[in-house]
């Protein structure tokens, strides 16, 4: 099939030269209408007359030649020309027949050729015209394609059956991306540079996610002097026979418009893993193969393919520069508003070109309103911070969506007057904050992250029993660093099914890129326990998915933080490449004093407790918040403040809970 024609407006003189080539086939059709009919032929058209310039083109295009150009355009005239009907009719003998066929065609054109007719001859094959049912196949009614049909007058209308499955991408102009995602649409362009012929052409695998590989997509095919359509994979027919057709239309469409790039999306998320979705892959799989031009399969993870030659190419999110310059651009002269805002938020948060400029445009409708109180006269939304706050919650709220589904987002409102722990620890975990809010400085700015994405993912691990704390501290770091935390539930996670887990994780952590949450592996050592010797197949995968899980963690860009009561169980190899240990150790006496002087909220009415004596009781600050909210209902239910005797009766329910007696030191509290 040769190279698509350029495109161009269909003038006049293409008109008045298809009519021309018309007329002279109702003349042949006359000649063999018999005498009796009364039809005189019509006379015949001028030698010189100009080929009609569409139908060169689709000669050209799908090697038509001239007996099967003039049988498309006698097909044709049945729906441009009122009095071919009666003179297909005449010329066979039947007024029943007032339609063309490959009889009719054989017999009235010029060159006839009955190999024309076959299936695999271009008329058929690139379903230029389609044979009604019955009456043979010499005898049936032919019917031009109605989008050939509209080509042939010019109208740029494309096939009804394509546009339900693809998404045509707008042009993209090369200067309207940032400038990684230009170099993936040059360099995309250059692998298709120099043959767009057949099915050796080079297909091209761009990994990544689809907001941004469609634009570099619709830029590679505009250097090409191309548009590119998208095909998502869910969209695909089961039947190979269904397939077919769809890649011939999609062939004969790329002949007929600029619409030569064709972009196969395959599933991401969740949708990917299901039994439909392992379905569509082998119709993909197909396509991939049979597919002719320039083809990009875009998806999260490349595969491997062996069907045909491919190339493989990483189109990441803007980088946090270029996320920076967008902000900047998008704000205009409000950017100043934001202050430093813009490039915390442009290190913290991974967006997209769209996304960036839709928060934008957020911000600065939200932000134009004068908040209650603004002096008469004071510019609205010039309040000092008030534009970055509201950005930076924007980036928040947009991003949630992704995790919200695989695990539980946890609403912190705790600071660090909420964690009562030894100073030592308290440094670390301030440590701990500290580079997270200064990883775009050291890794983009200083440059760290340039040679290498490894070791630099910050990861915590926190070990001490149950309730010393280390859930709050994860809340304090997420509430300090106005970022989300997210619990993941080990039992959503962990699956006895072979892949699963990885599948589960692999979820998790890209979702988590985007916004760099944090994350809380509660109870790590059922996940991240020592791994075992290899005896069988299954040992053999679950340390897989182990090493999967450590890969993960050195690449992430956010706080990954893993709690466990027994740091002993977990691998060494693991214990290496966590940044920071953190030891929640049982509250002593003075801390103990401090978490009952802390417990009760300002508004919570108490009378005559001490804190002193409460310290007595040996428990963790998860039992004595327990105590002191059961405490706070009693009191409630009996309209009195909160006393001893209501923390005595929410305390012998903890002890049962915890299935223990107080020792005859604790129960000095009570004395």
């Amino acid at each position: 099939m040769a190279s698509p024609p350029a495109w161009s407006d269909w003038s006049d003189a293409d008109r008045a030269a298809l009519l021309a080539r018309l007329d002279g086939i109702k003349h042949q059709l006359a000649q063999l209408a018999p005498a009796s009919h009364g039809l005189r032929p019509a006379a015949p058209p001028a030698a010189a007359a100009a080929p009609p310039a569409a139908l060169a083109r689709l000669a050209e295009a799908f090697g038509l030649s001239a007996f099967e150009c003039d049988t498309l355009l006698l097909c044709a005239g049945m729906e441009l020309d009122g009095e071919v009907p009666g003179l297909c009719a005449a010329a066979q003998g039947d007024p029943a027949r007032a339609y063309p066929s490959f009889s009719l065609a054989l017999a009235a054109l010029p060159d006839a050729d009955w190999s024309a007719l076959s299936p695999d001859a271009p008329l058929r094959h690139w379903r230029l015209i389609e044979p009604g049912a019955g009456h043979g196949l010499t005898r049936a009614p032919l019917r031009i394609d109605e989008r050939v049909l509209h080509f042939l007058v010019g109208i740029p209308h494309r096939d009804e059956r394509l546009a339900a499955l693809i998404d045509p991408l707008p042009p993209t102009a090369l200067a309207a991306l940032v400038p990684s995602q230009a170099a993936v649409a040059e360099r995309v362009a250059g692998i298709w540079a120099g043959g767009m012929r057949g099915r050796s052409l080079t297909l091209v695998q761009l990994a990544g996610a689809a907001s941004d590989c469609r634009p570099a997509a619709a830029a590679a095919a505009a250097l090409i002097g191309l548009d590119a359509a998208v095909l998502p994979a869910a969209r695909l027919p089961a039947s190979p026979a269904d397939l077919d057709v769809l890649l011939r239309l999609w062939e004969r469409e790329a002949v007929l418009s600029r619409m030569g790039v064709l972009m196969l999306e395959a599933e991401d998320g969740p949708a990917a893993e299901s039994d439909l979705a392992r379905g569509r892959n082998a119709a993909l799989e197909l396509l991939l193969e049979r597919a002719a031009g320039p083809v990009i399969l875009r998806e999260r993870e490349p595969r491997r393919i062996t069907i045909r030659a491919s190339a493989v190419i990483d189109v990441p999110h803007p980088t946090a520069a270029e996320q920076l310059a967008l902000w900047r651009d998008c704000l205009g002269d409000r950017a100043a508003e934001a202050g430093d805002t813009l490039a915390a938020a442009a290190a913290q948060f991974s967006l997209t070109v769209p996304g960036i400029r839709a928060i934008a445009a957020e911000a600065r409708s939200e932000g134009a309103a004068s908040p209650p109180g603004t002096p008469p006269g004071a510019t609205p939304g010039a309040t000092p911070g008030a534009l970055g706050e509201l950005v930076w919650t924007l980036c928040r709220r947009r991003l949630r969506g992704a995790l919200d589904g695989l695990a539980e987002r946890i609403d912190s409102r705790l600071a660090w007057h909420d964690l009562v722990l030894p100073e030592q620890q308290m440094e670390t975990l301030r440590l701990i904050a500290a580079q997270l809010r200064q990883r775009g400085t050291v890794h983009d700015v200083w440059g760290f992250a340039g040679t290498s994405r490894r070791g630099l993912g910050l990861t915590a691990l926190f070990h001490g029993p149950s309730g010393t704390g280390k859930t709050t501290a994860a809340e304090v770091l997420a509430g300090e660093l106005r970022l989300d935390l997210y619990h993941i539930d080990l039992s959503r996670v962990v699956s006895k099914y072979i892949g699963e887990t990885e599948a589960n994780l692999r979820r998790i952590f890209d979702a988590a890129e985007e916004n760099g949450a944090i994350l809380l592996f509660d109870e790590a050592d059922s996940l991240f326990g020592a791994r075992s010797e290899v005896k069988d197949s299954l040992d053999r995968y679950a340390n897989v998915e182990v090493s999967y899980l450590l890969q993960r963690m050195e690449a992430y860009r956010g706080l990954a933080i893993l709690t466990t009561n027994m740091r002993r169980a977990l691998d060494t190899a693991f214990r290496r490449r966590i940044r920071f240990a953190v030891a929640f150790p049982f509250p002593d006496a003075p801390q103990r004093t401090q978490l009952w002087d802390r417990i009760f909220p300002r508004a919570a009415p108490t009378e005559g407790l001490d804190s002193d004596r409460l310290a007595r009781l040996r428990l963790a600050g998860g039992s004595i918040r327990n105590i002191a909210l059961n405490a706070a209902f009693l009191a409630a239910e009996a309209g009195q403040p909160v006393r001893m005797a209501h923390i005595r009766r929410a305390a012998d329910a903890e002890y049962a809970k915890l299935d223990r007696r107080p020792t005859a030191a604790e129960a000095e509290a009570w004395a």
